[in-house]
């Protein structure tokens, strides 16, 4: 580690000095702590007795070495405060945690694994002209072993679960909910005390380690939850890790988020240190292949807020933490979860912007969802919510966002929020989501919107998964599977997202039939989407096609449509269609339905 670049905020690797590392005859210890009066180690290996550590290098590093300690042994740093009072904390920079309400670090020396997966490694992109078709979970909840709240797979058993499920769904990637370790359950991890842990509830750093190993070997990329900008209160973890304000800032007025944890003080360079360095391990140690960067937003803005302006010095830290990640990585995904107006996130740093590959267009989710809680007979009113998200798309690369956050605290799953009784949301679902995988962007979806769950999120309960036994959810799993399978094989969806010549309105003003039409274009085809999301059939619905001399029906919204390989063409139509000009077709659509078309262009 290069001490300048740790106190000047342009460290990636302080990881690889400070903390509990195995060397040869013991494990040696290092902790920042520069206000401390002293500090003393505590582990299994000292039976909890306190063996002093000493000052090193400017006086504000500490250090011991003990050949007592080894592999898998708990310890603590008791650190005594200027009036001699002292607090036990974990390693900030530490490899392992207990489970908790156990409060240690555990050694883990993280030579012992070996991965098999530099075929992966070598293909690997941001994805930016591919599919990306991303699948949340939440990794104690997807399935338990049992209905107690505390019984989980480990790392290496999920493995054996979840990949075929994600392949024989037709996600390409997976999307992992904090794995830092944390205390409460009911954080879901985002209020983390082990920014260098991964959480013992699900095992050691090991067996992480082989779950992302597997992933890779069945081409599965893994995205990991990060969270930069706050941590917990808990006083064993960073909070006045040295007795003073060290790692947040000192005044409760920016220095308590809106979810009651610290925030960050990004103005102190050790504390951008620590978290890009932070950022940098999992991506190096575990071959993680991106991080989605939680609640941006508190970054930019004072807590968040636009009126409180911008945080200069939390900006300047996220941009040279992008920069200097992909600098080292330039294959990883780096992706935003801001909703706010912020001009050049996913710019270059170099050219002013934030430096992230991907931002979540909170505003599209927002509108849609809103869009389809309201009364078909008003959907007219609210026509341009859907046509809104291209006015502002091309500003940013946009990734289109159905998280976790959008099925928990009395909002509704995404199945409950269609308008309608219980018949009427099958269909409107369907519609819906058609919607969203023809839409430019990439795509995240969270565990248990495939089956149509009906039941709001619980971490403490895995999903609900029985819900297969009733064929309205059993088709609607059958026809995400399809759908996301045409997703991956047809690269008009994907292939120019962020180029305006992958996309353009054939319809955008039926507001009175709420009708839309849209073309996406790739190198080789062309298809057309078209969706009625009135609950009312319309007949006789012109629509031009510039260029196109017939269009074959792909893909529908219809259930009865959906056997066997779905990017094949259809045997039967969901709606007769009839050309009446040389580029325009008459359409019969069905209420609250979707269409993918192949557009066959004229010869020239």
């Amino acid at each position: 580690m290069d001490f300048y670049e740790f106190y000047t905020g342009k460290c990636f690797d302080a990881h690889q000095y400070l903390g509990a590392h195995v060397v040869r005859g013991g494990t040696v210890f290092r902790t920042f702590a520069p206000s401390a009066s002293r500090v003393s180690l505590l582990g299994e290996f000292s039976s909890w007795e306190e063996i002093p550590m000493e000052k090193v290098h400017d006086g504000n590093f500490w250090e011991v070495s003990s050949n007592k300690a080894g592999e898998g042994m708990m310890y603590k740093y008791r650190i005594y405060d200027g009036s001699g009072r002292f607090i036990d904390h974990c390693d900030p920079y530490g490899y392992g945690m207990e489970l908790r309400p156990g409060t240690a670090s555990v050694i883990r020396d993280l030579r012992n694994y070996k991965f098999h997966d530099s075929a992966w490694l070598k293909k690997r992109t941001d994805r930016r002209a591919e599919p990306l078709n991303i699948y949340e979970i939440h990794f104690g909840s997807f399935r338990k072993p049992s209905d107690e709240p505390d019984a989980w797979y480990d790392y290496e058993e999920m493995a054996e679960i979840l990949i075929p499920y994600l392949k024989e769904n037709g996600y390409n990637y997976v999307e992992v909910m904090p794995l830092c370790e944390y205390p409460s359950d009911e954080s879901w991890g985002y209020q983390g005390t082990g920014f260098f842990s991964p959480t013992s509830r699900y095992g050691t750093a090991e067996q992480l380690k082989a779950f992302v190993d597997v992933c890779h070997q069945n081409n599965i990329g893994i995205i990991l939850d990060f969270v930069p900008v706050h941590f917990a209160v808990d006083g064993y973890a960073l909070a006045n890790y040295d007795g003073t304000a060290l790692y947040e800032y000192p005044h409760a007025a920016v220095g308590q988020s809106e979810w009651g944890s610290c925030n960050f003080m990004h103005s102190r360079g050790e504390v951008r240190s620590f978290l890009q360095s932070a950022a940098d391990y999992w991506i190096t140690e575990y071959h993680m292949d991106g991080l989605r960067m939680d609640a941006v937003s508190r970054a930019i803005y004072w807590q968040g807020d636009p009126a409180r302006g911008v945080n200069s010095n939390a900006v300047e830290f996220l941009k040279n933490m992008n920069r200097g990640l992909k600098e080292r990585h330039p294959s990883v995904i780096l992706a935003a979860e801001d909703s706010t107006c912020f001009p050049g996130v996913t710019a270059a740093p170099e050219s002013g912007g934030l430096g992230f590959d991907y931002k979540w267009d909170m505003g599209w989710m927002n509108d849609t969802l809103d869009y389809f809680r309201t009364d078909p007979l008003y959907r007219g009113c609210d026509y341009h919510k859907l046509t809104f998200s291209m006015a502002y798309y091309y500003d940013e690369h946009y990734l289109l966002p159905l998280s976790h956050d959008e099925v928990v605290h009395g909002k509704a799953t995404i199945l409950q929020k269609m308008f309608g009784d219980y018949g009427m949301k099958f269909p409107q679902a369907r519609a819906f989501y058609m919607y969203m995988y023809a839409h430019p962007g990439k795509k995240l979806n969270f565990m248990g919107n495939e089956i149509g769950h009906f039941r709001e999120w619980d971490e403490k309960r895995e999903q609900d998964w029985g819900l297969l036994e009733y064929p309205a959810h059993r088709e609607f799993h059958s026809f995400m599977k399809a759908l996301n399978r045409f997703y991956l094989e047809h690269p008009a969806f994907w292939e120019r997202d962020y180029d305006p010549e992958g996309f353009a309105w054939l319809e955008c003003g039926a507001e009175e039939q709420c009708v839309y039409a849209f073309e996406r274009n790739g190198e080789k085809e062309r298809i057309a989407a078209v969706f009625n999301f009135s609950g009312i059939e319309q007949e006789a619905f012109r629509l031009e096609i510039p260029g196109a001399a017939e269009i074959n029906l792909l893909f529908s919204s219809s259930p009865d449509l959906q056997k066997g390989n779905a990017s094949k063409p259809l045997k039967k139509p969901a709606s007769s269609k009839t050309k009446v000009d040389k580029e325009v077709f008459e359409l019969t659509l069905a209420p609250f339905s979707a269409e993918y078309y192949l557009i066959a262009e004229k010869e020239k």
